[in-house]
This record gives structure tokens, C-alpha cells and sequence, in this order.
């Protein structure tokens, strides 16, 4: 892989599990760790990395899907958790979190700018029915990398920070209305269209048209709903909300469904988006 340049790689993204590196290609951090730390150690070995070579993991929210490793990462590997406090209360009680935190816990405070290992790091609240979920926006290499997964309903500080960010992560979970006609039982339909719930295909193509600016490169759409959505009905949903507004995807910006549970490629994060063999 190419030294010197920020990279992105999806380890899983969905219900089932979510993972995300970002770094270079000597050291990085994780966001979340909802996968085995197995497959987590085999994707970054893909990479030419180990664990030897994370700083740390960030988490967005207590949900198992996001924290499913969590403590086999910071009590049994040592990598130290950044979450906010309430979040750390929330893994805590999670039964799920075998191996408890206990020595691994780092508090970090929403709003409050923080550095690891030279990345510039703000943290802000997402609406989403967890113990609290935040988003990170990761200023590094002269590049601003912005990740906002399970968005109940958008909020102003969110999307100020869209407004300024060269590469995002941002939920795409459903089509409302293969929902609405699926299988899914009414209370998890309503809890999913709830301001505390997921965020739709149409309402992030909206929020991205609505704050695209010339330097937004990259957008990765994360959390895709297996039952609810589909890779292409998303990327078309939000290419044509773009394409209304005068944004032309592949040309003023780049659009990339994440796969649910394979690894993506490798990106190289710049003004434009390069994939690199591993």
C-alpha cells in the first residue's frame, strides 16, 4: 500500500456487525467492533498491520452490532475504548460484553476536540434509541473524514459538519418503502422510522444534497438493511436527489455502497477515490 496518505477500509457494515479502519499503512485506529477480534486480526493482517499497530478503537453506541468485541479488544489485546461516558455505562451493562471493561475505558466528551497519534478528533451526538450515539469527525493529512452510522433523525451539528468534510460514512439503512410492504412486524417498523431510529435512503441523499460542498469527495453508505434495502436502490435513490439539485455522482463526488458483511477494498483518501490491491 501507498505510505503517506490517509486510507479507509470497511471490515462489515450492517445489523449484523460493524467495523471500520482508518489510518495509513503503518498504524490506524478502529471505529467499532462488532465482529469477532478474529476477523477483525485477519482483515487488518490483509492489510500488513496487527493489532500491534491500532491506537485504539472508537465507539459510536452500546448497541451489540457495534460492540459485539469490544472487550476482548481492550481488556485481553490492551487497545484502549474511546467512548463518552454514558456510552461506556452502556457497554458495561450490555450483556452481550462478555469480558467487561475494566482497565481499557478512555472518556471522551461530545463537542470537545481530542488528538490521537496526531489525527484531530470531535465527537457529536446522534439520535438513535442506544444508551447515547455520536459520530466522529477525523481531521488528519489534510483531509476531513466524517462517520455518522444508525441516524435516527439529523441534527444541525451533524450536518454542519457534513458541510466540511472531504469523506463521509453515513447510513443509508432502508427504502421506506420496501419497509413499509416487508415482513418486518409493526412496533420494529415504527421503531425504525422513529427520530430514534435509522436513517433511510432518501432522507441521507437529502442531507448530502442540501450541505454538498466542492470539496466533498468521497461518501460511503453504511448500515444497508438486508430486508429493507438493496446496494443498487440505494446508490440510484440518492444519485437522483443529487442529480435534482445539479450534483453530478462520479464527477463532483463518488458514491459507494459498503458490503454488509465482506471487507471493502482498500481507499486512499483524496481528491478522488483510488482502491489499492492487497
Amino acid at each position: 500500500m501507498v505510505d503517506n496518505q490517509l486510507i479507509f477500509r470497511s471490515f462489515a457494515s450492517g445489523s449484523s456487525g460493524n467495523c471500520y479502519f482508518l489510518g495509513t499503512s503503518k498504524w490506524g485506529i478502529l471505529i467499532d467492533a462488532g465482529i469477532s477480534a478474529r476477523t477483525i486480526q485477519k482483515n487488518l493482517r490483509e492489510m500488513g498491520l496487527d493489532y500491534a499497530n491500532i491506537m485504539g478503537v472508537l465507539i459510536t453506541h452500546d448497541h451489540a452490532d457495534h460492540i459485539r468485541a469490544v472487550g476482548t479488544l481492550g481488556e485481553r489485546v490492551h487497545l484502549p475504548i474511546y467512548s463518552t461516558r454514558t456510552i461506556h455505562d452502556g457497554i458495561d451493562r450490555n450483556y452481550g460484553v462478555r469480558e467487561k471493561l475494566r482497565t481499557s475505558q478512555r472518556y471522551i466528551e461530545k463537542g470537545v476536540e481530542w488528538e490521537l497519534n496526531g489525527m484531530k478528533i470531535n465527537t457529536f451526538g446522534i439520535s438513535h434509541d442506544s444508551s447515547e450515539c455520536v459520530g466522529y469527525v477525523i481531521d488528519f493529512m489534510g483531509q476531513r473524514f466524517l462517520i455518522a452510522t444508525d441516524c435516527g433523525q439529523p441534527n444541525l451539528t451533524m450536518e454542519s459538519y457534513i458541510n466540511t468534510a472531504n469523506h463521509i460514512v453515513i447510513e443509508a439503512n432502508h427504502d421506506e418503502s420496501l419497509l413499509l410492504n416487508g415482513p418486518y412486524p409493526t412496533y420494529l417498523k415504527e421503531r425504525i422510522l422513529s427520530p430514534k431510529g435509522h436513517q433511510s435512503n432518501t432522507t441521507c441523499g437529502t442531507i448530502l444534497a442540501r450541505n454538498w460542498h466542492s470539496q466533498m469527495r468521497n461518501i460511503f453508505l453504511c448500515h444497508l438493511s438486508h430486508e429493507n434495502n438493496d446496494p443498487n436502490v440505494a446508490l440510484e435513490t440518492i444519485k437522483e436527489i443529487l442529480l435534482e439539485e445539479g450534483i453530478m455522482p462520479g464527477e463532483d463526488l463518488f458514491i459507494t455502497p459498503l458490503n454488509r458483511l465482506e471487507p471493502s477494498p482498500v481507499y486512499i483518501l483524496n481528491e478522488n477515490i483510488i482502491t489499492t490491491k492487497l
